[in-house]
């Protein structure tokens, strides 16, 4: 079945509100199950246009993540069924490692924090030595040691898509592009679109970068917003990319939410260098004023302004190095702390721009930096699908599905007991 515009309104017994690639690998696991009829709605004339399709690709190991969270407990498993599926379709995958450098002095005592973390969520890694660290990646540097991620993998997001589209199409799933969701009548069970209205089963909300809106029409998730941040990205010049071999990271510092700048070796050859991360004024604000729509952006500002007051998590920091590092001055003194060998003309502009979907808790006023599984009156929601969600894809579609599946049989057991027993 070709993907197709709405142009009906079929029933269908499961909706999945999303056409990156969560939505797209959780369609996927519903059908291979054969558990009912699946319908995508993608908003965009293509799947993945906006978070997915703008990654820098990294399949990561799962070091950064603590093991209580579901982070840990997708992204290993993830990565390996990404790279999997990859290979079984000959999609180029380039497993070139990746080696996490402390950039100063206050973030050393974290590659052994990381050493450890590793180990509990049984990850391989090892501590090296700066001389071993430059028979690895011969630009890189590091205070007193560096850790090494054998298994960091990257790999091009968009055949992906494509070849998930292609076999949800094989599997008989129905993807409806340029399908904007309007509403949602929760009691009746039907989403009115841009085009037709829709009755479902089940709804899965995985819309990215508007799943809190999808969630508060539902009347869930309604603790959080989304607050999006930008990422900008520069690209390294031959003959400098040529001297690098994969990806450089630097460790965390403790008192920032984001990583910062580092360097990635692509499966392709090309290195590119960043992201930034600075609050967006607008859910699609890639340019200027791009994608920014007045109420909403008055509710960011109030939102980015009460933070910066409750200044947790460093944000006041962050935001203002992130704004620095739109110049290029800045931006390469943050490359260099990585591999001081790099000069600002082996940097050169790029147009790729993401946008990451951060959830905001109003509660604490906090950033979250877990995924959000909340779950609905016959829906379940995605939220806060930010790194490591496309390496995690694969294996957080099959803990959403067992859940989903779990949910609907205790349901059914419910109705069954409520009926009593046959007379």
């Amino acid at each position: 079945m070709t993907a197709k515009k709405l142009s009906s309104s079929p029933a269908t017994d499961f909706l999945v509100v999303g056409g990156g690639i969560v939505g797209l690998t959780i369609a996927r696991e519903i059908a291979l199950r054969r558990l009912g009829r699946v319908t995508v709605l993608e908003k965009e004339g293509g799947v993945g246009y906006h978070s997915s399709g703008r990654n820098s690709g990294v399949l990561h190991a799962g070091i950064y993540y603590g093991s209580d969270t579901l982070k840990a407990r997708v992204c290993s498993q993830g990565s390996r069924m990404m790279q999997a599926y990859a290979e079984e379709r000959n999609i180029p995958v380039r497993r070139s490692g990746k080696v996490i450098v402390a950039t100063s002095s206050a973030t050393v005592p974290q590659i052994d924090a990381l050493l450890q973390r590793a180990r509990a969520n049984g990850i391989r890694a090892e501590r090296i030595s700066p001389e071993e660290l430059l028979r690895i990646e011969p630009c890189a540097a590091t205070r007193s040691y560096a850790l090494h991620s054998p298994d960091t993998a990257v790999i091009d997001s968009r055949p992906v898509l494509r070849e998930l589209e292609e076999e949800l199409k094989r599997l008989g799933v129905t993807v409806r592009l340029d399908s904007q969701v309007v509403s949602v009548a929760v009691n009746r069970q039907v989403v009115s679109t841009n085009q037709k209205e829709l009755s479902y089963g089940f709804l899965i909300n995985a819309a990215g970068l508007h799943a809190d809106r999808i969630a508060h029409q539902m009347g869930s998730g309604l603790r959080y917003d989304i607050l999006p941040f930008k990422g900008l990205y520069r690209r390294l010049l031959e003959p400098a990319s040529r001297r690098f071999r994969g990806s450089i990271y630097p460790a965390p510092d403790p008192s920032l939410p984001f990583l910062g700048v580092h360097i990635t070796t692509g499966v392709y050859g090309e290195v590119l260098v960043g992201p930034t991360a600075i609050p967006a004024f607008g859910r699609e604000n890639y340019r200027w004023v791009e994608g920014v729509h007045a109420t909403e952006a008055i509710r960011m500002l109030r939102t980015l302004a009460v933070m910066l007051g409750h200044n947790r998590q460093g944000l006041r920091r962050l935001v203002l190095e992130e704004a620095r590092r739109y110049r290029k001055g800045a931006f390469v003194r943050a490359v260099r702390k990585l591999a001081p060998s790099v000069s600002a003309s082996d940097i050169g502009p790029i147009t790729k721009v993401g946008l990451r979907a951060q959830l905001v808790d109003r509660h604490s006023m906090s950033l979250v930096m877990d995924f959000v599984l909340e779950e609905g009156p016959a829906s379940l929601h995605v939220l806060n699908a930010i790194s490591p969600a496309f390496t995690s894809s694969f294996a957080l579609a099959q803990m959403i599905v067992d859940r989903i599946q779990k949910k609907r049989l205790t349901r059914s057991i419910d109705r069954a007991s409520s009926t009593g027993p046959p007379p």
